[in-house]
C-alpha cells in the first residue's frame, strides 16, 4: 500500500504559495507510516515550528493497473474519503530554497490523517463535490472538485504511466486555498458535503 499525492491542483492554492501553475500533475509520495487513522490525535513533532493543514479528497484504488486509459480510469477507484496532508512548511521552504527534495516535510510520521471511506456512488456528482476543514469550529478551507486543474480520472491516467497502482493505494487529490498553521490544542473537523469525515485533535 502506498500514498500518492497531487500537488498544485487548485489555482487559488498555487497563488497563495506563489508557485508556478503546472502543465502536468505534480506527484509526491508518503510512506504508509504517514497514515493516521480512526481520528487519533496528531502529536506535534519536535522538528518543526510551522505545521500546516492541507485538506484533500482521497481516492482508494480498487484494482491493479498501469498505463490506464482515460475511458477506464473511473473503474480503478470505488471509494472516497477525506485526508489532511500535514506539511512542515518551515522545513519545506528551507529545502525548496536550496533546490533539494522536500520529502521530510511531507512524509514524516502521521502526516497523513485519513478518514473512513464510503462508496463513491453515495455522491451524485464527483466533479462537483464540496468539502471543507474547520478548526475550532471555524471554517479554514473550502473546496469544490470542479475547481481542480486535473480531474480524478486524469490523475489516475497520469500516475499509472509511471507507477503501477495497486488495490488499497490512496491518492490525495490536492488542496484548495486557505492552508495555514495548526497549534497544539486545535480541534479539526473535515466534511464532504454535510457529512463529517474527520474529527481529531492536535496534541
Amino acid at each position: 500500500m502506498k500514498i500518492l499525492a497531487i500537488g498544485r491542483n487548485y489555482a487559488a492554492h498555487i497563488e497563495e504559495l506563489n508557485n508556478e501553475k503546472p502543465d502536468e500533475p505534480v506527484i509526491f509520495m508518503k510512506p504508509d507510516t504517514a497514515l493516521l487513522r480512526n481520528n487519533q490525535a496528531f502529536y506535534y513533532p519536535d522538528f518543526s515550528k510551522d505545521i500546516h493543514h492541507e485538506v484533500e479528497i482521497v481516492l482508494k484504488i480498487c484494482k491493479e493497473g498501469k498505463s490506464i486509459s482515460s475511458k477506464f480510469a473511473h473503474t480503478y477507484y470505488d471509494q472516497i474519503g477525506l485526508g489532511i496532508d500535514f506539511t512542515a512548511r518551515d522545513l519545506q521552504s528551507k529545502l525548496k530554497a536550496k533546490g533539494l527534495p522536500w520529502e521530510i516535510a511531507k512524509a514524516f510520521n502521521h502526516s497523513a490523517p485519513v478518514s473512513h471511506f464510503v462508496d463513491k456512488t453515495e455522491f451524485p456528482d464527483l466533479h462537483n463535490l464540496n468539502f471543507n476543514l474547520k478548526i475550532n469550529d471555524e471554517i479554514r478551507q473550502e473546496g469544490n472538485t470542479n475547481r481542480m486543474l486535473f480531474t480524478f480520472d486524469e490523475m489516475i491516467c497520469y500516475i499509472s504511466r509511471f507507477i503501477t497502482l495497486r488495490k488499497g493505494d490512496l491518492i490525495f487529490t490536492g488542496t484548495p486555498a486557505g492552508v495555514g498553521p495548526v497549534l497544539v490544542g486545535d480541534k479539526l473537523k473535515g466534511y464532504i458535503e454535510d457529512q463529517l469525515f474527520l474529527d481529531f485533535e492536535v496534541k
